[in-house]
C-alpha cells in the first residue's frame, strides 16, 4: 500500500505534463508531416477568417471611437436625450450586422474544420504516447480515414460549444453591466467580482469539455454527456493542472489576438500586405492548437491513472480494514 502511494504522489506535474506532450512528435516524426498535412484545411481557411475577423473588429473600434460624448450617451433617460445617440446605434447595426452574421457562419465552418484536425491529432497522439505500436506516415493517414469514429466527438463539441455559449454570454453580460454602472463604484466591484468567479468556472469546466472530447474520441460509446461526466469524475482532485492548461492557452490565443489587432490598426491605410502578418500569427495559432490536444492527451492518461491507482489504495485499505476486523474477532 506505500508503494502504490508514492506511485501516485510520483504522477505527473504541469510542466512534466507538458514535457511528455512535446515529446510525442518526437516519438514519431511522421507524427510531424501527418499534423501539417491534416493541418493545411484549417490554416487555409483560418486565413480568411482572421482576416475577416479583424477587419471586423478594427471598423468597430473605428465606430466606437466615434461615438458621442459620454454626457450624451448617459443622458438617454433624461428628457433632453440626443438623437445622434440614436444615429450612432443605427450607424453600427446597419454597417456591422451583416460583417457579424458572415463571422458567425465562418465560425461554423472553423468549427469543423477544427474538430477535423483535433480528431486527428489526439487519435495519432494516443497511439504513439503509449506506445501501442510504430505507425508510418501511410498507416497514420489510413487509420484516419478508416478507423476514426466522427459521430461521438461531433456530439461532444455540440454538447461543449452550447455551454461555452452560455458562460460566455453570462460573461458578456457581466461586462456590459460593468459598464453602466462605472459611475457606481459599488455595483461595478460586486459585478467585477461576479465576472472574475464565472471566468474562473468557465476556464475550469472548459478543462472537462476538452477532456470529455479527447474522450469521446478515444473510448468507443462514450459521447456527449456521458463523455463529460467521465471527464468530471476523472479530474477530480487534479482540476488545478486543468485549469493551469487552459489558462495558458487562453493567454496565450488572447496575446496573438491582441498581436494581430495591434499591427491591423497601425498599418491601417498603409501599402501593406497584412496577410504577411496575418499568415504567422494563423501558424502560431495552429502550432498553440497541436499543443493543446498534446497536452490533453497526456492529461487524460494521467487523470485515468490516478483514478485507477486511487481505487487500488481504496481497496486495499478496506481489505485491510477488513482482515484486521476478522483479526480481532
Amino acid at each position: 500500500m506505500e508503494n502504490t502511494q508514492i506511485m501516485v504522489q510520483e504522477k505527473l506535474g504541469f510542466f512534466k505534463i507538458l514535457k511528455e506532450a512535446l515529446i510525442i512528435p518526437f516519438k514519431n516524426p511522421h507524427f510531424i508531416i501527418y499534423t501539417l498535412l491534416t493541418s493545411i484545411p484549417l490554416f487555409c481557411f483560418l486565413l480568411v477568417y482572421e482576416t475577416l475577423i479583424q477587419h471586423t473588429l478594427i471598423q468597430t473600434a473605428k465606430i466606437l471611437s466615434q461615438a458621442p460624448p459620454e454626457s450624451d450617451l448617459y443622458c438617454k433617460f433624461c428628457l433632453d436625450w440626443n438623437w445622434t445617440t440614436l444615429g450612432f446605434a443605427e450607424r453600427l447595426i446597419d454597417d456591422l450586422s451583416p460583417t457579424y452574421l458572415l463571422v458567425l457562419l465562418y465560425l461554423g465552418i472553423l468549427h469543423f474544420l477544427d474538430l477535423i484536425t483535433l480528431i486527428a491529432i489526439v487519435d495519432s497522439a494516443s497511439t504513439i504516447h503509449t506506445g501501442k505500436k510504430t505507425l508510418n506516415l501511410i498507416q497514420l493517414l489510413q487509420n484516419f480515414i478508416k478507423e476514426t469514429r466522427f459521430k461521438g466527438p461531433l456530439i461532444t463539441s455540440i454538447c461543449t460549444l452550447l455551454l461555452g455559449f452560455l458562460i460566455l454570454s453570462g460573461l458578456f453580460c457581466l461586462a456590459a453591466y460593468m459598464y453602466i454602472a462605472s459611475r457606481y463604484v459599488l455595483f461595478m466591484l460586486l459585478f467585477a467580482v461576479l465576472f472574475i468567479a464565472l471566468l474562473a468556472k468557465y476556464i475550469e469546466w472548459s478543462a472537462i469539455w476538452n477532456m470529455g472530447i479527447v474522450i469521446s474520441i478515444l473510448e468507443e460509446k462514450k459521447q456527449g454527456d456521458v463523455a463529460l461526466l467521465i471527464s468530471s469524475y476523472l479530474s477530480r482532485g487534479n482540476r488545478r493542472r486543468g485549469f493551469l492548461f487552459v489558462l495558458v492557452f487562453l493567454v496565450w490565443r488572447l496575446g496573438l489576438r491582441l498581436s494581430s489587432l495591434y499591427l491591423g490598426w497601425t498599418i491601417v491605410g498603409e501599402n501593406f500586405n497584412k496577410m504577411a502578418i496575418t499568415a504567422p500569427l494563423v501558424g502560431l495559432v495552429c502550432v498553440g492548437n497541436v499543443t493543446k490536444w498534446l497536452v490533453f492527451v497526456v492529461y487524460f492518461y494521467d487523470c485515468r491513472r490516478r483514478r485507477e491507482e486511487k481505487k487500488n489504495i481504496d481497496l486495499e485499505e478496506s481489505n485491510a480494514a477488513a482482515a484486521g476486523i476478522g483479526g480481532t474477532e
